[in-house]
């Protein structure tokens, strides 16, 4: 196997050169930059932030699958909110695969487009997420609202920058992150253990109760939603709106060095949620193109050594190679991670009780 192992030089931060396009051709797909006379072509359907992961990945997959085949392949690249993401294949976008921020908008295409098996996780190891993320802040610069936890986000002084929980993915796991984050506030330290123990159930309908008036008071702060995560980031950084952004990690720890050219600092809160961006094969398209096998060895490099450096290197927590997450252990600030299975019970309770039209999310929020 090629060696991963080499460290180019770190990408500018993608919002600070204005990384605006929704589909482009991925640079170096082929060795020849172009798919050639028998060459596959993939189309990779992602959420926002990924553009810099696929983007090397994609130059070093191809590189992979020629040595291996002697064939080339040319792999395109759409990026956007995860939920407007998944709609635009359900309607009619021919992605070969999928790389959404959340299984639920995985399933969405299985159950409204039929395009793969609604069984789809657990075709690939740890439940088809070969990387995760987590949540940060991004503040302005010298935090001069001295924001440090959740809590702070509900502060009446304090404007706070997340997207569109009906079209982003990140803004789900915002949400979710805040819900949880009340929860533990208001049931200590074993917070877990009581949620799902029948002799607190007072208590725990109590600290929902806080936690959805607690999420409220945030979105009453938030003066605008963007649509996807990229969108929201330039709101924070370009547009100066707001006081605080909420934001993937690995968007935030991408472009660390050029924070303080834009006045802007990383805080990382004490608890956070554990997010699993997933990936699926989507067998109909990839079928009917002719690229099931490529399809499938593509997603399944990335659970390669290769394919797990390349996740670190793009400061995405590696999840199946333990080389990797002991390379790159020290990149992640140390924290407390909670789950949505955990926490929700999974991604269907949790759409059906906050995200559903009429749901906790439009109940709480109201549009300027």
């Amino acid at each position: 196997m090629r060696n991963m192992n080499r460290c180019g030089p770190k990408p500018p931060w993608p919002i600070l050169m204005g990384l605006v396009a929704v589909v482009m051709l991925a640079g170096g797909c082929a060795p020849s930059g172009a798919p050639g006379e028998g060459a596959s072509t993939l189309l990779n359907v992602s959420y926002d932030p990924t553009r810099e992961l696929y983007r090397e990945f994609n130059e070093a997959f191809a590189r992979h699958w020629l040595e291996q085949t002697g064939r080339r392949v040319a792999i395109r690249q759409s990026h956007g909110g995860s939920g407007s993401q998944s709609r635009a294949v359900i309607d009619g976008l021919e992605a070969d695969v999928v790389t959404l921020a959340l299984a639920s908008d995985v399933d969405a295409i299985a159950e409204h487009a039929g395009l793969l098996p609604k069984d789809w996780q657990g075709r690939l190891p740890h439940n088809n997420a070969p990387y995760t993320s987590t949540l940060v802040f991004l503040v302005r610069e010298g935090n001069p609202k001295g924001i440090r936890d959740w809590a702070d986000l509900a502060r009446p002084d304090v404007q706070v920058i997340t997207p569109n929980p009906k079209t982003s993915g990140v803004a789900r796991w915002n949400y979710l992150a805040l819900w949880g984050s009340a929860l533990r506030r208001a049931l200590g330290d074993d917070w877990r253990a009581k949620l799902n123990d029948p002799a607190h159930a007072a208590e725990v309908a109590s600290a929902e109760r806080a936690a959805q008036s607690f999420v409220a008071a945030v979105y009453r702060n938030v003066p605008v939603l963007d649509r996807a995560a990229r969108a929201a980031t330039n709101t924070f950084i370009q547009r100066r709106i707001g006081d605080v952004l909420v934001n993937w990690e690995n968007e935030a720890l991408l472009g660390a060095s050029d924070l303080h050219a834009a006045g802007v600092e990383i805080v990382v809160p004490p608890l956070s949620i554990l997010a699993e961006p997933v990936v699926a094969v989507v067998d109909r398209n990839a079928d009917r193109h002719g690229a099931g096998e490529v399809a499938r060895a593509y997603l399944e490099y990335l659970y390669t050594e290769a394919g797990q450096d390349i996740a670190g290197r793009n400061y995405y927590r590696p999840a199946a190679c333990e080389m990797a997450r002991e390379k790159y252990r020290e990149q992640f600030p140390p924290l407390e991670l909670f789950t949505i299975d955990e926490v929700f019970g999974g991604w269907g309770p949790a759409n059906r009780a906050h995200f559903v039209e009429g749901g906790t999310f439009d109940q709480i929020y109201r549009p300027r």
